[in-house]
């Protein structure tokens, strides 16, 4: 049995995250999705918008998705090393500059694995799409303040 672990925020679930956990579960026979925690997610990006639970839950449910577990740093070192997968995702947009990374990986035996990113599906231009809709529609809608 192949095991894939990848790890994500998962925050506000978008076609990019289906499509590249798609890709892992191909390279496999089980996949096992870390979820980033709000601390961990914050190392290298904002703080999500969902809650951990939610993320957690959201990603639980996706039929490619076998197990999910909790990542509380964004490189995955303690998860990898106490899973043990035959393989490590990494996404090409992940910058690991630190070289014990991936000298530990490959002491470990683990085949890292860099997956194309999906510029045009992200949760922050998601979010960025919600803003521009509200300020829009704010500034065709004003409201009648001071109006009694």
């Amino acid at each position: 049995m192949v095991v894939v672990y990848a790890y994500v925020v998962g925050d506000i679930l978008h076609k990019g995250h289906i499509e590249h956990l798609r890709n892992c579960k191909a390279l496999g026979d089980k996949l096992i999705v870390g979820v980033l925690t709000d601390k961990a997610a914050m190392e290298k990006k904002p703080r999500p918008a969902m809650s951990f639970e939610e993320r957690f839950d959201l990603v639980r449910a996706l039929k490619m998705v076998d197990v999910v577990v909790a990542q509380d740093e964004y490189e995955p070192i303690k998860n990898v090393t106490h899973i043990r997968p035959d393989i490590l995702i990494e996404s090409i947009d992940h910058k690991h500059a630190d070289d014990k990374y991936s000298k530990l990986v490959r002491s470990m035996g683990i085949r890292a694995i860099v997956l194309p990113y999906y510029p045009d599906h992200s949760s922050t231009k998601l979010k960025d799409k919600i803003r521009e809709a509200d300020e829009q529609e704010s500034a065709s809608n004003p409201s009648p303040a001071g109006q009694a």
